[in-house]
């Protein structure tokens, strides 16, 4: 729906001509004064899971969380003739309707207000059902099955968008939007809840709030259907057809937007919507609404007003940023119109601004240019809006254009980037999409920092995220980090010596079982030669994935083990369990084989053996388990060359001890 959006016209501009034309206005109110809301209650205003944003992330609670003052409301509604629309706290504003200038007269003269003016059109009994998108037409497309090793069964279409972003790895170790919720702020929702794209959401009761800040009900279904079609982008569940960004997370679907008319009333209610959805605890806004022309000219916005702190909807929507929500936005469809810029409030400096391209990376010829006025990157970054599958209102699938579609597409994906790094802000998941972005070392006016790759980004987070540590005893250095992982990915510890200028590989280590992202912590240790001394470091590579068509590896962190005076070999070690006995007979072997005998108070249903020689390189390697007590292993060592070597025995990824032997 990429519509277009213009400022608040100030104090009384226009007002003259506005009560001969508009019945429509915006009170902009001087303070909260009286309010019997407090910061110090915010339950009473906000849900949980709003106040639980704002501590995550350190946000103040102000004062325009608060609700606008009741009494100053009831005042404006008890004026004959008046009714009250919508109610902005971040604005502090209450739109509403009259057709009676004696009316404005009466809501002006009124100490707590500041200013009325002209936002809206006369009321209409229209239906010709004006568009407000400038998406192009849809065409039927058919698709064709593919099968796949991914875990959703995306079909030939939803693979090539989700592929452009490499965007698959996510949803394969386990980020499909589970416990996340998407506002949605659009003109209308038509049969989404009958449809066969949303009909999985609607088995999970993923849609939790629903609002017409138009008709004032909870019916979104009976309106246009361009956000039944954004939804189905983020929330479709077709296999083998038509798979969404983000199918599991949660919805808040809210109707701000008149499809009739294109007036500034459509700004106001845009950002009640956004009030709606940070109060109610949304994790992300996805809007495919923007604004720059209205039906009358008078309000019709500037170019430079396009600078990310004038116009109404730039301004909450940087709010709702502010308060910690992701705030992704169509750039616009006016790259070939007359107005050829983005709209707002796509000029936000805190709104993920998409522009349009197709699978290949081609961008659309309708996809608005940037920069904003003051200079901004704009658009910040794009994905598919050249024939994106969407869902139809006849329930097939078919394919449609414009930045409208864009946005939802970024807007899922950057959903479940951000489901596996909750512990960071908002923006620095716009920051980590603009950094992996395809053109993120010289952006332009067209994509921005380019399309964003997912996996590049999800690398780049997981190695701000892991930490490494180092601890020496003896000629055991203890090498312990943290990560978050899944079952199918892998660890490879490399050291460099003193006097080595190449790091080289000397063990490596499997996760604990996980089907999703999650955070764990491991322990490798290095047995060093007797008498060594000197500045080892260790870096942990951990490879996200291993498939070797799509192979990808990140080094996650380093730490330092300085071995200040030659080391001693302490002989057996056992730091698990008290009461861990590991130890090799005969010893020194001159066999082809060798026992190991292994005693814990524990069972150990995973009991992986790992042979080092003196340089650290893993020779070879056992996976075993045993009960509790004792247990007899036979070795085969007639492969290993003569010298010492160090066999470590886990407990999963837990050390449980260390035993040395030597073959002679």
């Amino acid at each position: 729906m990429n519509k277009l959006i213009v400022a608040l016209i100030g104090s009384c501009l226009f007002l003259t001509q506005a009560q001969a034309q508009f019945t429509r206005y915006v009170v902009k109110l001087r303070n909260k004064g009286g309010n019997p809301y407090s910061l110090s209650t915010p339950s009473a205003y906000l849900s949980q899971r709003a106040i639980d944003r704002r501590t995550r992330y350190g946000i103040t609670i102000d004062s325009t969380d608060l609700p606008v003052t009741p009494a100053y409301v009831t005042q404006i509604r008890n004026i004959s003739n008046v009714t009250v629309l919508n109610i902005s706290r971040w604005h502090n504003s209450v739109a509403i309707q009259t057709s009676d200038p004696n009316a404005i007269t009466a809501i002006n003269a009124l100490s707590f207000v500041q200013s009325t003016s002209p936002i809206g059109a006369r009321t209409t009994t229209n239906t010709s059902g004006k568009l407000i998108t400038a998406d192009q037409p849809y065409n039927s497309t058919a698709r064709e099955t593919q099968l796949t090793a991914d875990y959703f069964n995306y079909g030939t279409g939803s693979l090539n968008e989700i592929n452009l972003h490499k965007g698959q790895l996510l949803h394969n170790i386990g980020l499909r939007g589970q416990g996340m919720i998407i506002a949605m702020l659009d003109g209308g929702f038509f049969s989404y809840n009958t449809l066969d794209a949303m009909d999985s959401i609607m088995l999970n009761n993923q849609v939790l709030d629903t609002w017409d800040f138009y008709s004032n009900n909870t019916n979104v279904a009976d309106d246009h259907p361009h956000g039944m079609q954004c939804l189905s982008i983020i929330a479709a569940n077709i296999p083998g057809q038509f798979i969404g960004k983000a199918p599991k997370a949660n919805f808040f679907l809210y109707r701000t937007e008149e499809t009739a008319s294109e007036y500034p009333i459509e700004e106001f209610n845009m950002v009640c919507g956004m009030e709606r959805a940070d109060s109610a605890g949304a994790d992300v806004i996805s809007a495919s609404l923007g604004y720059s022309e209205f039906d009358n000219p008078a309000f019709d916005h500037t170019y430079s007003q396009m600078n990310g702190n004038t116009t109404l909807s730039a301004i909450g929507a940087d709010l709702a940023a502010k308060k910690g929500i992701l705030f992704v936005n169509a750039a616009g469809n006016e790259g070939s119109a007359t107005w050829h810029y983005i709209t707002t409030p796509a000029d936000g400096d805190s709104v993920l601004a998409v522009g349009a391209v197709n699978t290949a990376g081609a961008v659309g010829s309708f996809s608005s240019y940037g920069p904003s006025s003051d200079g901004q990157v704009k658009p910040d970054v794009a994905s598919v809006g050249v024939s994106a599958i969407v869902q139809a209102t006849n329930n097939t699938v078919v394919t449609g254009s414009g930045t409208s579609f864009a946005c939802p597409n970024m807007a899922g994906l950057a959903t479940i980037l951000w489901q596996g790094f909750p512990e960071v802000p908002n923006m620095r998941i716009v920051r980590a999409l603009r950094e992996a972005g395809s053109i993120a070392s010289a952006p332009n006016d067209r994509i921005g920092y380019g399309i964003p790759d997912l996996k590049s980004a999800f690398g780049t987070l997981l190695t701000e995220f892991a930490t490494s540590t180092s601890a020496i005893n003896g000629c055991r250095i203890a090498v312990g980090w943290t990560s978050k992982d899944v079952s199918a990915m892998k660890y490879e510890i490399e050291r460099k010596g003193p006097g080595e200028s190449n790091f080289t590989k000397i063990g490596e280590l499997s996760p604990t079982p996980a089907s999703i992202l999650a955070t764990h912590t491991y322990q490798f240790e290095n047995t060093l030669a007797s008498g060594t001394s000197g500045s080892f470091s260790y870096r942990i590579k951990q490879i996200i994935d291993t498939a070797a068509a799509t192979f990808t590896a990140v080094y996650i962190d380093t730490t330092v083990a300085n071995v200040s005076s030659p080391c001693v070999v302490t002989g057996v070690v056992n730091p698990g369990v008290s009461g861990n006995y590991i130890t090799v007979r005969p010893n020194p072997s001159v066999g082809s084989t060798a026992t190991l005998i292994i005693e814990t108070t524990d069972a150990v249903a995973t009991m992986p053996i790992l042979i080092y020689n003196m340089n650290g390189r893993l020779v070879q390697r056992l996976q075993e388990s045993k009960g509790t007590g004792k247990k007899i292993i036979d070795l085969s060592v007639n492969t290993l060359a003569k010298g010492k070597y160090f066999i470590n025995v886990y407990n999963k990824n837990v050390l449980i001890g260390t035993a040395e032997f030597i073959r002679l």
